[in-house]
């Protein structure tokens, strides 16, 4: 048995609680996850999962195994991300998370060409707006967008974050004029179910407001509610970074431009400085450098 295969199959069938979920994710039949894990409980003389027709659940001898395996894996990542092949070339494999609209918008382009420069390398992006532990997950680089960033991990800035209000021309066209903050509540309202989806803050100068706004679509994702003004359903605040296309196209235009929400900043997040791998360094100066003049 290939123990290092199994440990990476059983902390995959920890992570998803799913023999065929993992076996997708492994690129291999769920025939040969079960095998791999009953392997490695023969192995170790223990069960090691609780198996019910819904959910896979780890025992406390699975536990305790989990976090063996998973410091032995991120051990073996280390060794390969550090290893330089004979002609200079980085080599391993990247875990990133990102946001989907962030990662849509640019990051997918950004990750392109950075393994083109390096061809050993590989990139996994798991694409959600729910915060992971890093750790746990064994992300290596997270790119977030926040006001105040996790004080646990260490934050590389790379770029400013814009939002503007939007909207479709049919909507604006069919709807009262609107010319002042505090008109949004005769307005339909597209609002992002984890950040200010009830309050919407304004400054213009040395002037600030506030609007409670009541949405009749919200969603836990920006892109979505971008699709959503593009299609005439609302007035919705969006990042620059995503809207920007649609405006210069004249597919969305800007509600009330002479007023700003308040601007956050897009950071790379890791947990430490003192393990990370070349191939980390060299993607977060890549992304520095990428994101220092943003085309939005």
């Amino acid at each position: 048995m290939d123990r290092l295969t199994a440990m990476k199959v059983f902390s995959e069938v920890a992570h998803s609680g799913s023999f065929s979920a993992s076996a997708d994710k492994l690129d291999m039949s769920r025939a040969m996850v079960t095998r791999y894990i009953a392997e490695l409980e023969q192995w170790l003389g223990a069960r090691l999962l609780q198996r019910t027709t819904r959910r896979v659940t780890l025992t406390d001898a699975g536990e305790n195994c989990l976090r063996r395996c998973q410091q032995m894996l991120a051990l073996m990542e280390n060794i390969e991300e550090e290893s330089i092949s004979h002609d200079g070339e980085l080599r391993g494999q990247l875990r990133l998370t990102s946001s989907m609209s962030f990662g849509f918008a640019h990051l997918a382009a950004a990750i392109s060409d950075f393994l083109a420069q390096h061809p050993l390398l590989k990139i996994d992006l798991n694409v959600s707006d729910t915060a992971v532990n890093l750790v746990e997950a064994r992300i290596d680089l997270a790119i977030r967008i926040s006001s105040e960033p996790d004080p646990m991990l260490i934050a590389r800035p790379l770029a400013r974050c814009d939002s503007i209000l939007v909207a479709s021309p049919g909507y604006l066209a069919a709807s009262n004029t609107l010319k002042e903050p505090a008109e949004l509540t005769q307005h339909k309202c597209l609002s992002y179910a984890n950040f200010g989806k009830s309050v919407w803050h304004f400054s213009r100068g040395d002037e600030t407001t506030q609007v409670g706004v009541t949405s009749r679509f919200s969603a836990n994702e920006a892109t979505v509610l971008l699709y959503a003004a593009l299609a005439g359903c609302g007035i919705a605040l969006q990042p620059t970074y995503l809207a920007k296309p649609y405006i210069d196209s004249g597919a969305l235009q800007i509600v009330l431009p002479d007023w700003q929400v308040p601007a956050m900043t897009i950071y790379a997040l890791y947990p430490s400085r003192r393990h990370l791998s070349p191939a980390v360094r060299a993607l977060l100066d890549f992304l520095v450098q990428r994101f220092a003049t943003p085309s939005w």
